[in-house]
């Protein structure tokens, strides 16, 4: 079920609308693009561009060159989606999901809370944005990915914000030093304020009086072996799941029991558009190396092992990049970044950088 929650188009600047989503299942594919021009028409989409936001940390976009490289097929991303949900299944005894540990909730939001460590880090692992700029003129459909709508607690209600513009303009271009993590492994949240990142964002904002606009974050060339998405920073999901995801990829899919030689033997199983996208050459090598040796499955283990002295970009599409939108949302011109309530911008690293601070290449566009 989709309905329209608020719809601005003045004829002078971006048509802005708010839609609310209630999922039919756990995992499912709604067009919001499809929606909106069936509700809008000419009025939508005689705009170029388009900029689409999710609110939440397991239901997003995806990128618009994926979605392409997709065919903006439905079955196809489900097919890559697969990929990572091999990796990270239900019930692999989760850190994030041994309720009694997580003491920042009551004890009655601890008997409805989701089990969706899974969800959180498929979204991370497949590459899943907060938010994504599509630039179409025909009938493709834009999907909301949603990884978790229903669970034992119930249906989730999304929400999802999506602006139509003509045209962008840079308004300022800089470079943002962060102080970077002394742990090898680890994943920082940028919007902590003692890191200073989030305020100096808020401060352009209101410098260059943005009402609708995009920050553009991104990892320069030279700052390797790390990664940014934007998620909920969960104490035990990142300390404990993600870490633990970073070092050893396979490590979930096994403590399932899951027959893990069948998901590295056979990828065949996967549309080929997704294997084709998806960064699996571990896969790859695998299987060969499986096809020509005839490995027993007790020396699986072994070469799972020696894959993983791959770079850990092989096996999680972990972006180098995030959007954050810049909304007016009472109407009165005043813009600010649009978070939903657990969103943060995450810094993450697998191997320390040489330096103590990790760069950030910030641009800020005014949408007109």
């Amino acid at each position: 079920m989709i309905l329209i929650d608020r719809h601005t188009s003045t004829g002078k600047g971006p048509f802005q609308a708010t839609l609310r989503i209630k999922p039919a299942s756990r995992v499912q594919l709604i067009d919001v693009r499809g929606r909106l021009r069936e509700e809008f028409g000419d009025e939508f989409t005689r705009f170029t561009k388009s900029f689409y936001i999710s609110n939440h940390t397991t239901a997003g976009y995806l990128d618009q060159r994926l979605a392409e490289l997709l065919e903006h097929d439905g079955q196809g991303i489900e097919g890559y989606l697969q990929l990572f949900q091999h990796l990270f299944p239900p019930g692999a005894d989760y850190v994030h999901d041994t309720m009694h540990l997580r003491t920042e909730l009551t004890e009655e939001q601890r008997a409805n809370e989701p089990l969706n460590a899974d969800s959180h880090l498929t979204f991370i692992g497949a590459g899943l944005r907060n938010s994504a700029s599509y630039e179409l003129d025909g009938p493709e459909p834009v999907w909301f990915v949603e990884l978790d709508g229903v669970h034992v607690g119930g249906t989730r209600h999304r929400r999802t914000t999506v602006v139509a513009y003509d045209g962008e303009d840079e308004v300022i271009r800089l470079t943002v030093p962060v102080k970077s993590s002394p742990h090898p492994i680890d994943a920082q949240n940028l919007r902590d304020p003692e890191l200073g990142f989030i305020g100096e964002l808020e401060a352009l904002v209101e410098q260059h009086g943005i009402s609708f606009g995009r920050f553009d974050v991104l990892l320069p060339d030279d700052e390797q072996d790390a990664g940014l998405t934007v998620n909920e920073y969960e104490t035990l999901l990142m300390n404990h799941d993600l870490r633990e995801a970073l070092k050893n990829p396979f490590r979930f899919m096994a403590r399932t029991g899951r027959d893990v030689t069948g998901a590295l033997r056979d990828p065949r199983t996967l549309p080929a558009k997704a294997l084709n996208f998806a960064q699996f050459d571990a896969l790859q090598v695998l299987n060969k190396l499986m096809d020509t040796t005839r490995l027993r499955e007790s020396m699986v283990e072994r070469v799972v092992n020696r894959a993983l002295a791959l770079p850990v970009s092989h096996f999680l599409r972990m972006k180098r990049g995030f959007s954050l939108p810049v909304l007016d949302r009472t109407g009165d011109g005043t813009g600010e970044i649009g978070w939903g309530t657990y969103q943060s911008p995450i810094l993450v690293q697998w191997k320390a950088p040489p330096r103590p601070i990790r760069e950030l290449e910030v641009r800020l566009v005014r949408f007109v």
